[in-house]
């Protein structure tokens, strides 16, 4: 039934997306395969090889194949280390059950602390060793074979779900990293334009949250390019060169406004500057493929005014030389990443942004062995704890409740606080019950033959098939196919059992309602904590960064400071209003940083004079640092702090050398700005 817009023309009721679609069918072929191998082979749990199907699939194609071999890998690992469990611990099932907590806390822990595609492995050898051993321990003499028809089901559902959508599946990684990379740069350009239109005050977290989130996905996307279908133009070093350009964008853009708000504290912007980020704001609302000679004539105007305005020393000329370098800076670093994005999935023929071969291999991630520690230990508690209920209270279906929730335990404790998506997960076990249900007590027993029986599934695995591929509801659909395939059973012959499968929903429900139990108990407190701990290891990198005597990397810090950025911003949400946590600005740590790496390189070649004066600078910022991560809270700057940068300011204006005084200036007025924003202006101790 076709409905009008408010622009009149007619759009259908009901529209059906045909790559969603064709993603359903994909999986629905390689579910119809997989049946019918099973179905041949006499495999015994042809459901649970049904089921693999729909845990494997993933939406985007380059990104499930990795993930087939890591899922296979892991399979392989947790079925070995079942094998020489069960066996050697079965007369002491409190021990056994211990040593397979603590494996699968390990391996969680593993997974956390990874944060690559790679953690499907460890996540995949967690919950497949105790999917296997604990609905067996009672009976433990045929474990071997168990496994093997374990393996065997999951191996035949992958293979069949890699070649089903490597044929069907026509979209590949690279689309998604260009219009990833296209959305990042439409989103920074209209908050810099905004920005430095108006006062800039500070960043709101969800535009941190976004942009700083989107940089570090770039990176996760471009481990899938080995492995996509087409030979495709974007190479993983295309990518990476990406993400180093747009890993700059962030603080340029809020550095460039920082001054501006400064600047118009004092005073009204004179006519050249206003006019400047009037037209810079223009630019900056253009599409992606603007014309590069008015970004050059922009950076041109920037570098001009600058050096006007570098020869007097005055704080208000500094400030305006800082804006000045900062919006030439952003400029180049915009353009060079619309050209970069050109080239990602096209032929474009235009200039080269950077030469591909001076990127590093891999972009750096924050990674806390506590934090990882924690979702490990949490997760060995919880199966612990599921399985000393099961064996106190001596339930048949335990061993069944027991790995249903150490499935869901292990597949959502890479969260923080995975209590509302396991809420959500019951939802939608509890709404395809009765769909279960209709099929196995009312269609199937009509149903005679293989074929009949893949025509009758076709409308339910095909609608949850469809809700997979949507990303507002595919966290629906791994529950609604877990209870409809392990209800249904699907064995070599139909059996429509009602008190098995009550006891078979009850197993399932029992499991989710544990894990949602325990979850609430151990981890929902734990996101706060988490952030914290992300805080205080950006101050431990800003202490060892301004530390004069430790090696330092620039772009390896910006990397990790940017990631950290947007997993701080992401937890930003549950903290409460008068938290500490809000106080700890992880744009302005970012801006400081990038200030401290100039002023770190000017160290070789200044002055011995002007060498004490910026040592003096990083030795005091090094403290700062210190004392904010010792305290646990932003500690204010102390006065020292103040009077060691205007020193430096003072010895770099009657410098000379005007290679690293130019660079290492504007990082003393930016480490000015960003600590002392309420101090007075800045006066030259030779002008008094």
């Amino acid at each position: 039934m076709p409905v009008k817009t408010s622009a009149g023309a007619a759009q259908p009721f009901f529209a059906i997306d045909s790559q969603k679609f064709l993603f359903s069918f994909s999986s629905y072929i390689a579910a119809a395969a997989t049946l019918a191998i099973a179905f041949s082979a006499s495999l015994p749990r042809p459901w649970w090889a049904l089921l693999t199907v729909y845990v494997t699939a993933q939406p985007m194609a380059g990104a499930f194949r990795p993930k087939i071999f890591y899922r296979l890998g892991g399979i392989v690992t947790g079925a070995v280390v079942t094998v020489a469990l069960v066996p050697n611990l079965q007369n002491s099932p409190e021990l056994l059950i211990l040593c397979l907590a603590a494996w699968t806390g390990f391996c969680i822990y593993l997974a956390v602390l990874d944060r690559t595609p790679r953690a499907f492995l460890f996540q995949m050898a967690a919950f497949s060793s105790a999917v296997i051993s604990f609905p067996y321990l009672d009976d433990p003499g045929n474990i071997f074979t168990t496994t093997i028809s374990r393996v065997e089901e999951m191996t035949v559902a992958i293979v069949c779900v890699s070649i089903a959508h490597a044929l069907l599946q026509p979209w590949s990684a690279t689309p998604v990293i260009r219009s990833k990379a296209e959305a990042f740069l439409a989103h920074a350009s209209r908050w810099t334009a905004e920005a430095l239109r108006s006062r800039h005050t500070s960043l709101e977290y969800e535009h941190r949250r976004t942009l700083a989130a989107d940089v570090t996905e770039l990176g996760m996307i471009a481990i899938h390019l080995p492995f996509d279908q087409r030979a495709a133009p974007a190479t993983r070093r295309l990518v990476l060169s990406l993400q180093e350009r747009l890993a700059t964008v962030l603080p340029l853009a809020s550095a460039a406004a920082n001054r501006l708000d400064l600047l118009r504290g004092i005073s009204p912007l004179d006519a050249p500057l206003e006019a400047l980020i009037d037209d810079v704001i223009l630019w900056l609302g253009g599409v992606i493929d603007t014309p590069g000679a008015v970004e050059h004539a922009l950076v041109d105007r920037c570098r001009s005014l600058a050096a006007l305005h570098e020869q007097t020393a005055d704080w208000e000329g500094l400030l305006v030389v800082s804006v000045c370098e900062r919006v030439a800076e952003f400029l180049e670093a915009l353009d060079d990443s619309r050209r970069l994005v050109q080239q990602i999935g096209g032929a474009h023929e235009g200039p080269q942004a950077v030469t591909p071969e001076t990127v590093r291999e891999s972009y750096p991630l924050a990674r806390d062995h506590s934090v990882a520690a924690l979702a490990g230990l949490a997760t060995a508690t919880a199966i612990a704890l599921y399985c000393a209920v099961w064996i106190l209270l001596a339930w048949p279906n335990g061993s069944a409740t027991a790995a249903f929730a150490a499935l869901i335990t292990c597949s959502f404790a890479v969260q923080d606080d995975p209590a509302p998506v396991i809420g959500r997960y019951l939802g939608a076990t509890l709404m395809t019950f009765p769909l279960a249900a209709l099929y196995l007590f009312v269609i199937l027993p009509r149903v005679d033959g293989y074929g009949m029986l893949i025509v009758t599934l076709a409308p339910a695995l095909l609608w949850m098939g469809y809700i997979q591929a949507d990303p507002p509801r595919s966290a629906r659909a791994l529950p609604m196919f877990s209870c409809f395939i392990v209800g249904l059973g699907f064995l070599a012959r139909f059996q429509a059992d009602f008190a098995v499968f009550i006891n078979t929903g009850l197993a399932q429900v029992g499991g989710v309602v544990t894990t949602l139990a325990v979850t609430k108990l151990f981890r929902s407190t734990n996101v706060l904590w988490t952030a914290r701990r992300i805080v205080l290891g950006n101050w431990a990198d800003l202490e060892q960064l301004a530390n004069i005597r430790r090696p330092f990397e620039a772009e390896r810090w910006t990397g990790l400071a940017v990631d950290r950025l947007g997993q701080i911003a992401a937890r930003m949400a549950v903290a409460p209003a008068g938290d500490a946590l809000h106080e700890a600005d992880g744009l302005a740590d970012l801006r400081i940083g990038r200030n401290i790496i100039p002023i770190r390189r000017a160290l070789v070649a200044v002055p011995h004079d002007i060498r004490h004066a910026l040592g003096m600078v990083l030795s005091e910022t090094s403290s700062l640092f210190r004392a904010r991560r010792q305290a646990s809270e932003a500690v204010s700057p102390p006065a020292s702090l103040l009077e060691a940068i205007d020193a430096a300011i003072d010895d770099m204006l009657a410098s000379a050398q005007l290679a690293p005084r130019h660079q290492a200036l504007l990082a003393l007025v930016g480490m000015r700005c960003n600590l002392f924003p309420a101090a007075l202006p800045f006066e030259s101790a030779r002008a008094r």
